[in-house]
């Protein structure tokens, strides 16, 4: 009932809106920040994702939520958690099942000045809490820090790569994703992804997908796509279902 009262609001408000764009979807994050006072809500519908390992197969629905709040200048601030997670782990005779929250997250994002309209990018740093519930908390405090850049190749195709390290626990995690971004019309673009992730007590793998996303309306953003492990330690599927929506003036 939330999710639907905040949709029905976005499509309530006016449709003027200098919308700079949203984090969602996939890997990586839009490299321009929001106005001073303007706030954008991305929803997960939730996001899914299953893998197995040692013979135990983990399948997980995340309601991942991040408001992100511009607070001036080149600078964002952002909050994100994932309010309800539901894990369910089978295998070598075991079935169980959990639900709870995640952690919290307060993030900060820096859109880096380019004196090439066709190029952007942006820094992003964060830190994770270990509050969530017991099933879905960090073993350790996590501090995350991400470089996001995007060249706009011609109108309507943009390419991205994003770079990001995730230390915890005295070991580094890494992602190397890169996308290609085609807009099928002024509302709808399709994305292609590919990442190499590496994370120090799994090993390292690789995995492709895509998905669209779709402006319903200038504050109104539908998205829906998939990943599927091509090599090594990552997830068999990941597939993610959201909404985001942008509350600027």
């Amino acid at each position: 009932m939330a999710v639907f009262a905040t949709l029905m609001l976005g499509f309530a408000l006016p449709a003027l809106a200098d919308n700079p764009g949203y984090d969602r979807p996939g890997y990586g994050f839009t490299p321009v920040v929001l106005g001073a006072g303007d706030i954008t809500v991305e929803q997960g519908l939730p996001d899914w994702s299953r893998s197995r390992q040692d013979g135990i197969t983990s399948s997980q629905y995340s309601a991942d939520s991040l408001l992100r709040v511009g607070i001036g200048g080149p600078l964002e601030l952002q909050f994100g958690s994932s309010p309800w997670n539901s894990l369910r782990q089978s295998g070598a005779g075991s079935d169980d099942h959990s639900q709870g929250h995640g952690d919290t997250i307060l993030g900060l994002k820096l859109a880096l000045p380019s004196s090439n309209q066709a190029f952007s990018w942006g820094l992003l740093g964060s830190v994770e809490f270990t509050d969530g519930a017991k099933a879905f908390r960090s073993a350790h405090r996590q501090y995350l820090l991400g470089a996001q850049f995007n060249l706009q190749a011609n109108e309507r195709n943009s390419l991205g790569l994003y770079l990001q390290d995730v230390r915890s626990g005295g070991a580094d995690s890494t992602t190397v994703a890169v996308s290609d971004n085609y807009a099928l019309s002024k509302t709808l673009t399709l994305y292609a992804e590919t990442a190499w992730l590496h994370a120090p007590d799994q090993g390292s793998g690789t995995l492709a997908g895509g998905g669209l996303a779709w402006m319903i309306t200038p504050r109104v953003q539908l998205d829906a796509g998939f990943d599927r492990r091509l090599s090594g330690a990552t997830p068999q599927w990941q597939a993610n279902l959201g909404a985001s929506i942008y509350f600027g003036r």
